[in-house]
């Protein structure tokens, strides 16, 4: 069997919407569909925009979706969603609302957090999910996983099912236009991690290599654009594009190594999804370098990077997301040393990325990137 034939499943929305705008087609589908009670999950700085949505009808708004949500965080958007008992559930967010709407949307009814937690457990959808990115990173709106931190353990535990796919989706770059030139740095190089993860993953597939190469070809184009003028509409639209191309990888390939090691980033420092992404990225793209000798020179290529050598890519690729205004030294984000060996045991134990990865990776190696990224 060839690679071409190689079996793949993917999941699309039922509606797709993309351009200028476009965020007020929700509203139109909405009311075409006979929704009339409607939640609206988001965060503060997003729930002025909701007017945007156009949407008519009982409209309950919860704000209070946290940055990097937990199972307490998670509980209370189930409550609400619980006393509205909408038809349909929109997540008007970043990558974190947009997982905790894909999540309240299954818990509504019999089944818990704990009940649905790995591939294919989920029993069903109780109301319709229409999901609007609000910044251009995880492409979260193109995935049927979802991903919440354990309050408990402070793991980050994932639930795979078709049943976390969207009715409806609606790519509005004008509602990226605000995001601050940090933020657009950060999960844009999320966004590239996610299709470089992908594209060079042991479970890579052709189908899904033509996705990653788009996507991480218009990160390197017009990621420094959109930095250095958030204004640029052009650049704002290709950002949003490319990350649902990375959340279109990340269904039947995932990703790997990289967010293995930035996961514990973000639940135990408390680092942005997208920034604990960008520190690591160098690092797991310079080691798997000689295993993954041709993908890494396109990727290399589109960076405009040196890939000689192991350390003038990783150097190369640190330099390019600093000139983004990234900080990329964990010292100075809140690491010490005494943290590493935890966070490196932690890292290597969350298989279901690791076991993708292209070059196998011990616990030393994995505390020797943390070290080299303090």
């Amino acid at each position: 069997m060839t690679d071409y034939a190689s079996p793949l499943r993917l999941f699309q929305p039922r509606q797709f919407e993309y351009g200028a705008g476009s965020a007020a087609q929700v509203g139109l589908w909405a009311e075409s569909e006979g929704f009339r009670r409607i939640l609206v999950l988001t965060q503060p700085a997003m729930a002025r925009h909701i007017d945007r949505i156009g949407l008519l009808g009982q409209v309950t708004v919860f704000d209070g979706i946290h940055p990097e949500p937990d199972s307490d965080n998670l509980a209370a958007a189930v409550a609400v969603c619980v006393a509205a008992q909408p038809d349909l559930v929109v997540g008007f967010g970043g990558g974190s609302v947009m997982d905790v709407a894909k999540l309240v949307t299954v818990l509504r009814g019999n089944q818990t957090l704990a009940d649905v937690i790995g591939p294919h457990r989920v029993a069903g959808r109780q109301n319709a999910l229409a999901l609007v990115p609000t910044t251009a990173g995880t492409g979260s709106e193109a995935g049927i996983r979802a991903l919440v931190t354990d309050a408990a353990t402070l793991n980050k535990v994932a639930v795979e099912s078709r049943h976390l796919m969207p009715d409806m989706v609606a790519l509005d770059p004008d509602l990226t236009m605000s995001v601050p030139p940090a933020v657009t740095a950060a999960t844009g190089i999320d966004a590239m991690a996610h299709c470089v993860e992908a594209f060079t993953n042991r479970k890579a597939h052709p189908l899904i290599d033509n996705y990653a190469r788009l996507g991480f070809s218009l990160v390197a184009r017009y990621l420094p654009r959109a930095v250095r003028d958030g204004s640029d509409a052009e650049a704002r639209a290709a950002l949003l594009l490319a990350a649902h191309y990375g959340g279109i990888c990340l269904g039947p390939v995932n990703t790997a190594a990289g967010h293995a090691l930035a996961y514990p980033l973000g639940t135990r420092l408390k680092l942005a999804h997208g920034l604990a992404n960008a520190v690591i990225f160098p690092h797991v793209l310079a080691f798997n370098q000689p295993v993954a000798v041709a993908k890494t020179a396109e990727i290399a290529a589109a960076l405009g990077l040196r890939h000689d050598s192991e350390a003038a890519l990783r150097d190369d690729a640190a330099r390019w997301c600093a000139d983004l205004g990234v900080e990329m030294r964990l010292s100075r984000l809140g690491a010490s040393a005494e943290h590493l060996p935890g966070w490196a045991a932690e890292a290597h134990a969350i298989r279901r990325l690791m076991d993708n990865n292209p070059r196998d990776m011990t616990v030393d190696q994995v505390q020797d990137i943390y070290r080299a990224a303090l």
